[in-house]
Protein backbone atom coordinates (compact mmCIF):
# COMPACT_ATOMS: atom_id res chain seq x y z
CA UNK A 1 0.00 0.00 0.00
CA UNK A 2 1.26 3.28 -0.62
CA UNK A 3 1.97 5.98 1.83
CA UNK A 4 0.80 9.71 2.29
CA UNK A 5 2.46 11.72 0.72
CA UNK A 6 2.86 15.50 3.22
CA UNK A 7 4.15 18.39 2.04
CA UNK A 8 5.23 20.72 4.68
CA UNK A 9 7.45 23.38 6.18
CA UNK A 10 10.11 23.23 9.20
CA UNK A 11 8.05 26.59 10.61
CA UNK A 12 5.02 25.51 10.42
CA UNK A 13 2.71 24.40 13.28
CA UNK A 14 0.41 22.48 12.00
CA UNK A 15 2.66 21.05 10.05
CA UNK A 16 4.35 19.69 13.07
CA UNK A 17 0.59 18.54 14.36
CA UNK A 18 -0.51 16.56 11.41
CA UNK A 19 2.87 14.85 11.69
CA UNK A 20 2.95 14.39 15.48
CA UNK A 21 -0.90 13.40 14.75
CA UNK A 22 0.07 10.53 11.62
CA UNK A 23 3.05 9.29 13.88
CA UNK A 24 0.54 8.65 17.16
CA UNK A 25 -1.22 6.52 15.11
CA UNK A 26 1.17 4.90 13.56
CA UNK A 27 0.04 5.91 10.19
CA UNK A 28 3.06 5.93 7.45
CA UNK A 29 4.14 8.65 5.50
CA UNK A 30 6.57 10.57 3.11
CA UNK A 31 7.39 14.12 3.99
CA UNK A 32 8.53 16.52 2.10
CA UNK A 33 10.39 19.90 2.90
CA UNK A 34 8.83 22.71 0.40
CA UNK A 35 11.64 25.10 1.49
CA UNK A 36 14.09 22.45 1.24
CA UNK A 37 13.04 20.55 -1.80
CA UNK A 38 12.30 21.85 -5.23
CA UNK A 39 10.76 19.01 -6.65
CA UNK A 40 8.00 19.08 -3.92
CA UNK A 41 7.62 22.37 -4.14
CA UNK A 42 6.72 22.83 -7.47
CA UNK A 43 4.48 19.76 -6.74
CA UNK A 44 2.62 21.19 -4.45
CA UNK A 45 2.29 24.46 -6.61
CA UNK A 46 0.86 22.00 -9.17
CA UNK A 47 -1.37 20.28 -6.64
CA UNK A 48 -2.66 23.96 -5.61
CA UNK A 49 -2.90 25.66 -9.11
CA UNK A 50 -0.01 28.13 -8.13
CA UNK A 51 -0.72 27.54 -4.28
CA UNK A 52 1.74 26.97 -1.44
CA UNK A 53 -0.67 26.29 1.59
CA UNK A 54 0.65 23.58 3.84
CA UNK A 55 0.48 20.91 5.36
CA UNK A 56 -0.70 19.85 1.78
CA UNK A 57 -2.16 15.87 1.63
CA UNK A 58 -2.07 13.16 -0.97
CA UNK A 59 -3.73 9.88 0.07
CA UNK A 60 -3.16 7.03 -1.83
CA UNK A 61 -6.26 6.83 -3.34
CA UNK A 62 -5.37 10.45 -4.93
CA UNK A 63 -7.61 12.25 -2.40
CA UNK A 64 -5.92 16.08 -1.96
CA UNK A 65 -6.18 17.60 0.95
CA UNK A 66 -5.01 21.49 1.94
CA UNK A 67 -4.48 22.95 5.48
CA UNK A 68 -6.37 20.24 7.81
CA UNK A 69 -6.87 20.99 10.84
CA UNK A 70 -5.92 18.02 13.40
CA UNK A 71 -9.55 17.77 14.49
CA UNK A 72 -10.39 17.28 11.15
CA UNK A 73 -7.58 15.01 9.62
CA UNK A 74 -8.43 12.73 12.47
CA UNK A 75 -12.11 12.71 11.52
CA UNK A 76 -11.20 11.69 7.81
CA UNK A 77 -8.62 9.10 9.09
CA UNK A 78 -11.34 7.62 11.22
CA UNK A 79 -14.03 7.13 8.54
CA UNK A 80 -11.49 5.75 6.12
CA UNK A 81 -10.11 2.81 8.54
CA UNK A 82 -13.46 1.42 9.58
CA UNK A 83 -14.02 -0.73 6.20
CA UNK A 84 -10.81 -2.07 6.75
CA UNK A 85 -11.41 -2.51 10.39
CA UNK A 86 -14.56 -4.47 9.61
CA UNK A 87 -13.21 -6.42 7.08
CA UNK A 88 -10.56 -7.66 9.41
CA UNK A 89 -13.49 -8.75 11.72
CA UNK A 90 -13.09 -6.17 14.19
CA UNK A 91 -15.93 -4.10 15.24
Amino acid sequence: MEEIRMYGTSWCPTVAEIRALLDERGIPYHYFDIDEDKTARKTVYRLQCGGRRVPTLTLPDGTLIIEPAPHDLTALLDTREEPNQKQNGTP
